[in-house]
């Protein structure tokens, strides 16, 4: 359940439809099943194998492998904790406008209300004010997630109990109500159309793979930390089989969900659904809570379900973000988990908060297309290197099956030596031939590119090599 409340994030809600509407529709779940078998579900194996034989956290998993590869592990638990910094931000957002859907104060005009809402500079060179609403939010967020994780495990537990059945619950209630709306069947076929002549673009593949790598919580730490506190005789495969159907038909229902609104507010405004904003942000701040307010009846308790499913759904992949980290620095330094757990929390709060000022959306958005594109996946690729190759890699496979109904054969080590790593290089190299010819951000300072770009990557690198080196010298003293 802590796995899948995970993998099921804000990004099923607004990046699934998105990304499966602009890239051959309908034709685009080929693919994106085809990416699930042959990397999602391998790579989830792996990382649930990994943690269950090592029974401990990504650090001391890696060094396992070889006292060398501990830095890796460092890495694999720093890069979710960057990512939480700005993650819990758009929960934040969330929070507030779970609050404004009382009265739907948005109005007709959720574009501006948004902008001013951040108190957007236009500029990530103007930092402007912090936001009230936003920091207050983010105050709730932060201390939601101390208060689930500082007890351990146990808490966990119980608490995924309710954060994962409830969003799935409310959001089949917002399908519901969707497809009822006049105009939803317009939004449904333009969401599910299929294009089948974009199977043949390279560009649409890779697009399903990047989803599946990304939504899976993948090469973050936190699959390998929540396996190691599996009971021994845990059925790895199966429980990776349900975590990625679980995260792929939420993605799939929430395109239902999200799409038979947009053709709801296509038909109500007159606006072609092709001329609307449609991708991350935009989709969920000033496309949905338009058509909200356009809603005959009982808009504001949708509005409501909406924004407290994207909460419940965001709180368990946040929580799990800083699970990692907290848990490696406990078993580091001994200290207890309600400590590191504060630590971690006060520390991502003071590091969340540039993201509360009006330059905030804009430095959100270069550091997380630098994580995602590049750090995530450099990641995954050092994952099935060390595991595949620096590694017997049949002894996991025969882990797994000790207690696994489905069996893994041979042609799971060539997925994990070969045919994921190829991919995952293959998007790499595309990433940098788009960032270099695109020239993404043209209109930023190349040291801004760096400091909240690429910085934090070099940070991350630097880190987990000091933090190795610690534990050496602790270990050379003792």
């Amino acid at each position: 359940m802590a796995a899948v409340g995970s993998a099921v994030g804000l990004g099923n809600v607004w990046r699934f439809p998105y990304v499966c509407y602009e890239n051959g529709g309908g034709a685009f779940l080929i693919p994106f099943f085809v990416a699930i078998f042959t990397a999602g579900i391998p790579l989830l194996i792996l990382e649930f194998s990994i943690g269950h034989w090592a029974r401990g956290t990504p650090p001391s998993a890696f060094r396992k492998n070889g006292k060398k590869w501990e830095w890796a592990g460092w890495i694999t638990v720093l890069m979710p904790f960057i990512v939480a910094t700005y993650y819990v931000v758009v929960m934040a957002w969330c929070f507030s406008y779970m609050v404004y859907s009382l009265d739907l104060r948005w109005g007709s005009q959720a574009g501006s209300f948004f902008t001013n809402f951040l108190g957007d500079t236009g500029s990530p060179l103007v930092i402007g004010g912090i936001s009230l609403p936003i920091l207050l939010g983010l105050i709730a967020i932060w201390v939601s997630i101390f208060l689930i994780l500082y007890k351990g495990v146990k808490r966990i537990g119980k608490i995924v109990a309710l954060t994962v059945p409830i969003p799935t619950i409310l959001l089949i209630i917002l399908t519901i109500r969707g497809l009822t709306l006049p105009g939803a069947m317009e939004g449904i076929s333009y969401y599910l159309t299929p294009n089948f002549s974009r199977l043949g673009d390279v560009n649409v593949w890779l697009a399903a793979y990047g989803q599946v790598f990304f939504s899976f919580s993948l090469a973050q730490g936190i699959m390998i930390t929540y396996a190691s506190f599996l009971k021994k005789k845990s059925d790895l495969t199966n429980n990776a089989f349900i975590v990625a159907l679980a995260d792929a038909g939420t993605a799939f229902l929430a395109g239902f969900a999200v799409f038979s609104v947009v053709g709801y507010l296509s038909v109500s405004s007159g606006v072609a659904i092709g001329d609307m904003t449609l991708n991350g942000p935009g989709l969920t701040f000033i496309t949905y809570p338009t058509a909200i307010s356009l809603l005959p009846f009982a808009a504001a308790i949708f509005g409501m379900f909406f924004f407290i499913a994207l909460l419940t759904f965001g709180i368990d992949s946040a929580f799990s973000m800083i699970e990692p980290i907290t848990s490696s620095a406990h078993d580091k330094w001994k200290i207890s988990k309600a400590k590191a757990t504060g630590i971690m929390c006060i520390l991502g709060f003071f590091l969340s908060i540039i993201f509360t000022t009006g330059a905030g959306v804009h430095l959100l958005e270069i550091m997380n297309h630098f994580i995602t594109n590049f750090g995530l996946v450099t990641i995954g690729l050092l994952e099935c290197i060390i595991f595949g190759w620096m590694f017997k890699i049949y002894r996991l496979r025969e882990h797994a099956n000790e207690t696994s109904d489905i069996m893994l054969g041979r042609w799971w080590d060539v997925l994990i030596k070969f045919v994921i790593p190829a991919i995952l290089i293959v998007l790499l190299i595309l990433a940098v031939i788009n960032n270099v010819t695109n020239n993404l951000y043209p209109s930023y300072p190349g040291w801004l590119i760096v400091l909240f770009g690429i910085g934090p990557l070099l940070i991350i690198t630097g880190l987990s090599f000091i933090l190795m080196r610690i534990k050496g010298k602790e270990a050379e003293a003792t």
